[in-house]
């Protein structure tokens, strides 16, 4: 990326979720006269009560499988990670609760990369709960008007933070406390804070605690043990519904023992469901199988990396590759978590422009221990995997624009497809399939290659030196050339893509059956057909599957491989691309947020309004409802920065803000991992703007001034530095550490030199070190503070 680095100055932490809803069974309850037979469900994930994913509507079944994966990283604090399954009602405005799975997040380590079935558990509103609550509670002694000595408990209610959304809104909460025992409850009530999740109360509470009887004056008293078990606090919140019913937020409940040894106790205390959660046995409502990978990195200060960040961005000059930090990381970690820590030193490489000369050495390494000419690159080695993992960032786009339009009439068409005659079904005609087939490959095909002026510039880099150096390993042989580019380009690229859209983005949802299938016979017939440019006419028609050498007769065999040929000349030409001067849009994200209207100084909730925000690689645009005329289009190249907005500036939660030379556009998404994903794309697509800002306003210009820096000009300049979104520099190298952490034999090693291998590790070794000296001086991190 362009632009200067600014970097995160405190410790931090970011939370990983990969998530996969496989399938339910035995839905609804086993008492009544069906078991939701009639009805189609879903399924949401929500971080406490906030929904960030739901799975597609499946067709009527007590046992749907719904086989999606989610991989998010999560941008706040939470304390409960819950599935919910709903039977789509035809007849209901709303949808009718099944039932649910509640893993708490301390829990989620027991449950981490294994399958598991959990027993579905009712959806009740007072079991439905989030947030905190922080008290402080203590004895006073006191002398009454006769004279006599008694004991008074004061409670003060401090704040709250984390309460859930009421209608997507933030709540107005208010607490009440109860001093409760055998035979008083006395209950007390605090001022109804508006539109907050995270209240601040500072109010305090008096109950005059009963003394035994044989109680007699002393200077430091304590408290009588039978007074003590029978006495307890119990705080509630509640959303203050005003014309409407109050709606109940969570309980805690403390006993009074707790200040037995502590005159004062001051405390965090986690919100409970009502009565603890405490429920008779409930009907056997069904199962859901699930799997949950959950990681959670500790994130130091930047500077805490610079050695490692350097000894990585110093691995292209090192001769020989082989004894690179980033090639010896790759080593290390192979055995234990296969390649996947090579992931952030492709970003950091990319990001600091490093990673052709990268490639380009570590392909020729592995070119050196290649024998034949068509087993090139055909394996699962650091090269393959760098260059795997650098076509999926930087071709995000490419596939957009190439592939999305063909996918989404394949899905919307959903055409039969099945020519395996093992596989048809009953009236199935195999040559009709077949016809439906052919349409759908030739257009992925066509597309394919007639995408060459949209290939990105740095894979069009790396194929033509995976060509060059292909052709200098094996000079006889004419068809290399092509085979080096194919094997990534139609194999590890497009091919991959056809057959898991839902992965690359292409699709919201899995696909059902029958469309997965259509894609799979698509994806094989697109790697045969990649390949045949850089096979020999002798070689074509070896093909496995008896029905699918049938079907491969219908192409053109000529015609398909000059095709493939022009396009991987075309993209690893060593003449540069020339640019029409006009580049294809395409969409890179869409969905429906609220926007603040601009230009209004009054704020409230007729300011916000539904909107269909849009953005391609050229405009952001927002417009009434989808496919309607926009009303507003924002230039990508006028978009000065993308950052996160306070809750405070509006009382809304999940809010970003559009910085231009124009008012600020403020939307707000409809979840905290949607508001990420937004700001992700957003700021990539802007990333290289001429004139981009250093600093930001976090808060909005209301009343005449900044509510962040209370400075009453609007232009003046931001009061935040700006951060560079999930710092690539910073998070990559924090990700590398956790890797090298994994591993501590080193068996594997490509080893060519070893005066200049030992000399890396031991230089690796020594930023480790420095490395968990930081993390243990940090000591380890908490989400949540006080005693909980």
């Amino acid at each position: 990326g362009a632009g200067s680095e600014r970097f995160r100055c405190v410790s931090t932490y970011t939370p990983v979720m990969l998530l996969s809803a496989g399938e339910a069974k035995n839905l609804g309850p086993s008492s009544g006269p069906n078991r939701l037979r009639d009805l189609c469900t879903f399924c949401t994930i929500s971080l406490d009560q906030e929904e960030v994913y739901r799975t597609k509507v499946y067709e009527k079944s007590v046992s749907p499988f719904y086989g999606e994966d989610f991989y998010f990283e999560i941008p706040r604090p939470f304390q409960c990670l819950s599935f919910y399954v709903y039977a789509k009602s035809m007849f209901q405005i709303r949808d009718l609760p099944v039932g649910k799975v509640a893993i708490r997040k301390e829990d989620l380590y027991k449950y981490c990369g294994k399958e598991n079935w959990f027993q579905l558990q009712p959806v009740d509103p007072h079991s439905e709960v989030q947030g905190k609550v922080h008290l402080e509670m203590k004895l006073n002694e006191l002398i009454t008007e006769n004279g006599s000595i008694c004991q008074q408990l004061v409670v003060q209610i401090i704040a709250c933070q984390g309460l859930p959304l009421i209608s997507g809104q933030n709540c107005d909460p208010y607490a009440t406390v109860t001093l409760v025992g055998p035979a008083r409850s006395d209950q007390k009530k605090t001022k109804v804070k508006k539109k907050t999740s995270d209240p601040q109360f500072e109010e305090t509470f008096h109950f005059e605690v009963t003394r035994s009887s044989s109680y007699k004056g002393r200077s430091h008293f304590h408290v009588e043990e039978e007074d003590i078990e029978k006495l307890e606090i119990k705080v509630e919140l509640w959303n203050n519904g005003n014309l409407a019913q109050d709606v109940f937020l969570g309980e805690t409940r403390v006993s009074v023992k707790i200040l037995r040894n502590d005159h004062i106790h001051r405390a965090w205390y986690l919100l409970q469901p009502k009565g603890n959660g405490t429920k008779s046995k409930p009907d056997d409502l069904g199962s859901l199988r699930l799997k949950v990978t959950y990681t959670e990195d500790n994130v130091l200060p930047s500077a805490c990396y610079t050695a490692l960040r350097n000894l990585m961005l110093k691995s292209p000059d090192v001769k020989p590759i082989s004894a690179s930090a980033a090639h010896v990381l790759g080593d290390i970690c192979r055995e234990s978590v296969g390649y996947e820590a090579l992931l952030p030193v492709v970003r950091l490489l990319l990001h600091h422009n490093r990673l052709l000369l990268f490639l380009t050495s570590v392909a020729a390494l592995e070119l050196e221990n290649t024998q034949e000419a068509n087993t090139i690159f055909r394996g699962n080695s650091l090269a393959t995997r760098c260059i795997d993992d650098m076509m999926k960032i930087v071709g995000r786009s490419y596939l957009t624009v190439t592939l999305k339009p063909v996918l989404n009439e394949i899905f919307e068409s959903n055409k039969t497809c099945e020519i395996d005659p093992v596989k048809l079904k009953e009236g199935d005609n195999v040559e009709v399939n077949k016809e439906n087939l052919q349409g759908y490959v030739q257009k992925v095909f066509t597309s394919i290659t007639q995408s060459s002026s949209s290939c990105p510039p740095l894979m069009c880099d790396v194929f033509r030196s995976l060509r060059q150096l292909a052709s200098k390993h094996f000079p006889a042989d004419p068809h290399v050339q092509y085979s080096a580019v194919s094997s990534f380009i139609f194999l590890r690229f497009f091919a991959v893509a056809v057959l898991s859209p839902h992965t690359f983005q292409l699709r919201s949802h899995h696909p059902d059956p029958e469309i997965s299938r259509t894609l799979t016979l698509i994806s094989k017939t697109i790697q045969s057909l990649g390949s045949w440019g850089s096979l020999s006419k002798n070689k074509l028609s070896s093909f496995k599957e008896t029905y699918m050498y049938d079907f491969f007769k219908l192409f053109q065999e000529d015609e398909c491989i000059e095709k493939v040929k022009m396009f991987l000349d075309e993209i690893s030409s060593n003449v540069s691309k020339e640019s029409s001067g006009v580049e294809d849009s395409f969409v890179l994200k869409e969905g429906e947020v609220h926007k603040r209207a601009q230009g209004r100084k009054r704020i409230g909730k007729k300011n916000f309004k539904k909107r269909w925000l849009r953005v391609t690689n050229q405009e952001l645009s927002y417009h009434k409802q989808k496919g309607k005329e926009a009303l507003c289009v924002i230039p990508v190249k006028n978009i000065l920065s993308v950052e996160k907005l306070e809750e405070s500036a509006f009382n809304r939660k999940n809010m970003f803000q559009v910085i231009q030379s124009e008012k600020p556009l403020y939307v707000q998404a409809g979840n905290c991992v949607e508001t990420n994903s937004w700001i992700e794309v957003l700021s990539q697509v802007s990333r290289c703007n001429p004139g981009r800002l250093s600093t930001f306003h976090p808060s909005a210009y209301v009343g005449g001034s900044w509510l962040c820096c209370k400075e009453p000009n609007e232009s003046t300049p931001g009061c935040k530095p700006l951060l560079v979104y999930l710092s690539v520099s910073t998070d990559a190298c924090a990700g590398m550490s956790v890797y090298l952490g994994q591993q501590e034999e080193c068996s594997a090693f490509t080893i060519q030199d070893p005066k200049e291998t030992f000399r890396t590790i031991k230089e690796l070794g020594e930023v480790l070190d420095d490395l968990q000296a930081h993390h243990d001086s940090k000591g380890a991190l908490t989400d949540e503070p006080g005693t909980m």
